[in-house]
């Protein structure tokens, strides 16, 4: 982190002041009337001005309730955490004058390190049993290593970074929502549109660098990814990031994240719309540092809001109660009287909470018999020799146990039930996520842990059998970015892509399949017109570049060009390209477009119908001798019947049509039976 323990020990008792004195322990006697707990947090910020009255409230709150305490007042201290000095003042603490250039504090270094005035005389008189805040993860993670080796436990109500880990700070303890399961929400919601690139906007800090970190993972399995990460300079000017939100703009992906601070995130939203990227096929994801500005605005300006419309936002959730509501009430009162400058967002109730939770954990430790005491850390104490006086900070002897009540705490608060799992984590995490749309927000549906992304609220769900599968998930109709609710494609082709170089062979003979020509291509053929017919056939433009292979002389090597392909020095190629086994062991072909194999070609004659046509049957030859013998018939029966018939006497012409018709009929009618025709015939 660049800052040591020792360090850090020292920039925490700057801030806190432990007891310091000659004596090995410093005890306070059973059931102390005041118990003194530090709270450090910037005041002057969207996450402060609202702690801070929380922080009051509750304070008073435990003093006058009868059930937690009794006896013993809890006292709070408060210290901003805002100076520009902070860490360098810890810098320079080893040359001989040291000095803060902001009115917070200053430190000069003389023979035995001495901190001035009465700030740091005021903090230095303090006997502190647990700390609330801060809100900065990146202040979080240097404080956390001070309470560790004095014994304090620290009780983070904002610091969200999921790396402030209990197991390598055992006396931190987050009592707000990880960014673990803010990412995992925010990576169920990419799934669950179809999405597989995002690219990530967040501040270049440990609170940043953490929360996008793990958003990687979780779009890992769900076989997505983060195709880019666009780190925002932690005091960046707009000229910065005009210059990262134009470089993003030329890339593929059109769904950003966007992990920032509340007090500068707006900016982003800023800048993006003189670019035109919030109109429509834009996607903006932007996690809870937002709705913490909505929440804290009485009325949100409308040119705020002109800039963020159909971005979709979480927010921890925290169940509706009876409690929470007559907290607000209690707060709109405060507002309207002009007592408080902001309304209520969600990191309040969490300072709230936490003031009652370090409560009824000192009130346990204290009706268990525990004692405030403190005395010199055996470590601190070998280092006399040391420029900085830290034999004389002293660590909380009952530190260990009051973190253990700590962890065991179960009550409900503001933000519903407080209670921690093995790491150190609460218990039933959900978020609720907003659809900024016209002048408000709209809930568009629910996420944790257990029931995934849902329209039903957490807390109904917990009771039941966890049911994350696809089919389950559901979420209310999104109005995106240019007033459509039609779900962006999430993509477009990147302006400042590659052309695909398409390998094409110069054929000398059979130039119908593929050759050079003059067109604006420069090839024509059957293969070029079918593979420019596939292309056009998807959904986003393909710029193509056609490399001609061959002289045009001679036809040219097909493995040499496929072997090209494979080096990549050809993205693809197109022709009457064979595919043998040899070929397809270093490159993939695609479904044939042609069928080959043994062709018979004959000519073809055209017929025509006339009257005709039923004579076709039969030939000419058949016809004839069909005709002969129906007169030969006839002959044999009017030679036997003409004697003794009449019907075969009088003119020859009657005779000849009578010999005619009998010898057709003795053929083909059908007179008695076939029984008597068969003689006949």
């Amino acid at each position: 982190m660049g800052l040591g323990p020792q360090l850090a020990v020292f920039l925490f008792f700057a801030l806190f002041g432990a007891k310091v004195g000659g004596q090995n322990s410093t005890s306070i006697q059973y059931k102390p009337t005041v118990v003194n707990v530090g709270a450090l947090f910037t005041l002057n910020s969207t996450i402060g001005r609202v702690a801070e009255l929380a922080i009051k409230l509750a304070g008073d709150d435990v003093n006058e309730s009868p059930s937690v305490l009794a006896g013993t007042r809890l006292r709070m201290i408060v210290r901003d955490t805002n100076c520009s000095g902070f860490l360098g003042t810890i810098e320079r603490l080893h040359s001989w004058y040291l000095a803060c250039p902001c009115p917070c504090f200053s430190i000069r270094a003389t023979s035995v390190l001495s901190v001035e005035e009465d700030i740091a005389l005021q903090l230095m008189a303090n006997d502190v049993v647990a700390i609330i805040g801060p809100q900065s993860s990146g202040v979080a993670h240097i404080v956390s290593e001070a309470v560790s080796e004095l014994n304090v436990p620290l009780l983070s109500f904002a610091a969200t970074d999921p790396t402030l880990s209990s197991l390598q700070y055992p006396y931190f303890l987050r009592t707000t929502q990880s960014d673990y399961f803010q990412m995992n929400a925010v990576a169920d919601m990419i799934d669950y549109f179809g999405w597989r690139e995002v690219i990530a906007i967040f501040v270049d800090d440990d609170y940043g660098r953490g929360g996008i970190s793990v958003l990687g993972d979780a779009l890992a399995l769900k076989r997505a990814k983060i195709s880019y990460k666009a780190a925002i300079p932690p005091n960046f000017d707009e000229s910065e990031l005009r210059e990262l939100l134009v470089k993003v703009n030329l890339m593929e992906s059109r769904v950003y994240v966007v992990h920032a601070n509340p007090d500068s995130g707006l900016s982003v939203f800023k800048v993006a719309k003189q670019l035109t990227m919030m109109s429509s096929g834009y996607v903006w994801i932007v996690t809870d540092w937002l709705s913490s500005i909505l929440d804290s605005s009485e009325t949100p300006y409308a040119n705020m809001m002109n800039l963020i419309q159909g971005v979709i936002v979480l927010r921890p959730h925290t169940p509706d109660s009876r409690i929470k509501q007559k907290f607000l009430s209690r707060w709109n009162n405060l507002l309207q009287r002009g007592n408080v400058s902001s309304k209520l967002n969600t990191y309040g109730f969490y300072a709230y909470d936490t003031v009652w939770l370090a409560a009824y954990a000192i009130d346990q430790f204290l009706n268990d018999g525990g004692k405030i005491s403190f005395s010199n850390d055996r470590i601190l104490y070998n280092t006399n020799q040391s420029s900085l006086p830290l034999s004389a900070l002293q660590s909380f002897k009952g530190g260990s146990d009051l973190l253990n009540k700590l962890h065991s705490a179960n009550f409900t608060g503001l933000t519903g039930q407080i209670q921690f799992n093995s790491d150190g984590d609460l218990v039933h995490p959900g978020y609720d996520i907003l659809n900024i749309a016209g002048t408000g927000l709209r809930r568009i549906g629910f996420w944790s842990n257990s029931s995934g992304l849902t329209v039903i609220a957490p807390e109904t769900l917990y009771g039941q059998p966890s049911n994350i599968s696809t089919y389950s998930r559901f979420l209310y109709d999104v109005i995106w970015p240019g007033e459509t609710t039609m779900k962006p494609r999430g993509w477009v082709f990147p302006d400042n892509g590659k052309k695909l170089r398409i390998g094409i062979p110069n054929r000398a003979s059979y130039k119908e399949f593929v050759s050079k020509d003059t067109s604006p291509d420069g090839v024509g053929g059957y293969a070029v017109d079918v593979f420019k017919a596939a292309v056009s056939l998807l959904p986003y433009p393909v710029p193509l570049q056609f490399i001609v292979f061959g002289n045009g002389s001679t036809n040219p090597n097909y493995d040499e060009l496929v072997q090209k392909v494979a080096d990549n020095y050809f993205d693809a190629a197109v022709g009457d390209i064979s595919i043998v086994t040899n070929r397809t062991r270093i490159v993939d072909f695609t479904q044939p477009y042609t069928e080959s194999g043994l062709i018979i070609v004959t000519p073809v004659r055209e017929k025509s119908t006339t009257p005709w046509a039923f004579l076709k049957p039969f030939s000419l030859k058949m016809w004839c001798v069909t005709g002969l013998f129906f007169v030969l018939v006839g002959v044999v029966v009017w030679i036997l019947e003409h004697r003794m018939n009449t019907e075969f006497r009088g003119s020859p012409r009657r005779q000849l049509v009578t010999i005619c018709w009998f010898g057709f009929s003795t053929m083909f009618l059908h007179t008695v039976s076939n029984r008597q025709c068969f003689p006949m015939i």
